[in-house]
């Protein structure tokens, strides 16, 4: 076992860089032009080698917009649950289609792959460009397919923090009241990408882009697939999942 990942618990595919929003708050920046993502099979079988020598206990779908592609974000849980994976998560915006009859087929799927941790993020950055008409009708089909969902909005400065946005947001928030949906604790900007450029004025001059998910490199708890393959080190489609792990030095 590598040394550098004996404690290794988490898989987690950003499934696509493409996004069906344009938020002045995202760390990735400009999601423009962004079509490739990663292949369901070589994403299953890499969840399943890497539980045959771990014990993972979450595995994650996320993006960009991950059902742009949900045929990948199924697969890859249904995989997981076939293995006993305790979390099946999910991080999305719910808006990857405007057709009521695709939202249903797909939240039904989700739902049949075993989902059984969806983070919908809403808030008054998502809100700018993503309709919340089509959201609440994702969020209600998820609920209506037994999917537990909770609320995961991103807050400026802090959650406390008075200012326009988070007020925003507490308004967004509440109009999912009669939906039942319990509220998660959400994120805090930090100083990257699209935050940097345009919400500035909100943090301290000398602030770093710290970002809250980095990993320790000497001591990986995440497994992180990009959505071109990268991982760790490696490519998955260059080289075998398990020979990336064992080969892996900081």
């Amino acid at each position: 076992m590598n040394p550098y990942i004996r404690n290794l618990n988490k898989i987690e595919f950003v499934v696509t860089m493409a996004c069906t929003g344009k938020c002045i708050h995202c760390s990735e920046g400009d999601h423009s032009g962004c079509t490739e993502h990663i292949d369901k099979a070589v994403a299953s079988e890499a969840v399943r080698k890497i539980c045959a020598h771990y014990n993972i206990s979450t595995v994650m779908t996320f993006g960009g917009e991950p059902l742009l592609y949900p045929e990948t974000v199924c697969m890859i849980h249904k995989t997981a649950t076939e293995l006993d994976v305790a979390k099946r998560q999910v991080i999305t915006n719910g808006f990857f289609s405007k057709d009521k009859g695709r939202i249903k087929t797909v939240t039904v799927s989700l739902a049949d792959s075993g989902v059984n941790n969806l983070l919908l993020s809403v808030d008054a950055f998502h809100q700018e460009t993503i309709p919340l008409e089509t959201v609440m009708f994702f969020a209600k089909c998820a609920v209506d397919s037994g999917i537990p969902v909770k609320l995961q909005p991103a807050w400026l400065v802090s959650a406390e923090d008075k200012n326009s946005y988070n007020e925003k947001t507490k308004g967004i928030i509440r109009a999912f009241d009669h939906l039942h949906i319990p509220l998660n604790q959400g994120n805090v900007v930090f100083p990257s990408g699209n935050a940097f450029k345009y919400l500035r004025e909100y943090f301290d001059d000398n602030a770093a882009p710290f970002s809250p998910y980095e990993e320790d490199p000497k001591d990986i708890k995440t497994v992180s697939f990009d959505a071109n393959g990268d991982v760790l080190n490696g490519n998955i489609y260059k080289t075998d999942i398990i020979e990336i792990i064992s080969t892996y030095r900081p």
